[in-house]
């Protein structure tokens, strides 16, 4: 892929799998700058309007600080079961809690995308995958818990890893429940003006 102009990409995200999918698109931003926000729901919000709400914020935050010869492109992913949004798995407790709410249900990966151009205009998408996980027996759970692949995912769980070997089925984007909707990514930098058609 190649930029149509001479401006700057920056990440909003210290995620090394968003930098990873970018470069399969090769595409390798100028800077990667992590967005400081609260990343807290608000009352009664969806997890669906969380993410997109958060990937705006984070673009934007980032966009006010940086040069305006850039674009920054931002993304916040959610997962949600039964109409509640599993925690980024920081703890052990978390990690069993996400699996046991995961095993045997489907559940829903929502990214929320948001790129702004150079100008301040804003460019956003939610991109929704649906995943659905076997039942997950004790000794699956435990070995998903000393892989450690949970760490600091949404959910619990990493889908490139070991927790693929747990889905029966994937309707959507896989490389959102990555961490970042390759196809959309594209096509929001070509809307932006970043990318060439």
């Amino acid at each position: 892929m190649r930029n149509s102009t001479q401006e700057k990409l920056i990440l909003a995200s210290s995620s090394p799998r968003r930098r990873d999918l970018l470069a399969k698109a090769g595409i390798v931003p100028d800077s990667i700058i992590p967005a400081d926000i609260d990343e807290q729901a608000l009352d009664k919000e969806a997890p669906k309007n969380t993410a997109q709400r958060l990937a705006v914020q984070k673009a934007l935050k980032v966009w006010e600080d940086s040069p305006k010869d850039s674009f920054v492109l931002a993304a916040d992913t959610l997962v949600e079961v039964r109409g509640n949004e599993l925690p980024k798995a920081e703890t052990l407790d978390q990690a069993i809690h996400c699996l046991k709410e995961l095993s045997g249900r489907r559940h829903h990966v929502y990214g929320g995308m948001a790129v702004v151009d150079p100008s301040g205009k804003i460019t956003k998408r939610l991109v929704t995958t649906s995943v659905h996980f076997k039942e997950l027996d004790d000794a699956e759970i435990q070995t998903y818990l000393d892989s450690g692949e949970w760490e600091g995912k949404a959910g619990g769980y990493a889908v490139q890893g070991l927790a693929e070997c747990y889905i029966k089925k994937i309707s959507g984007s896989y490389s959102n429940i990555v961490g970042l909707s390759l196809y959309d990514t594209l096509d929001m930098l070509r809307r932006a003006g970043y990318l060439k058609s």
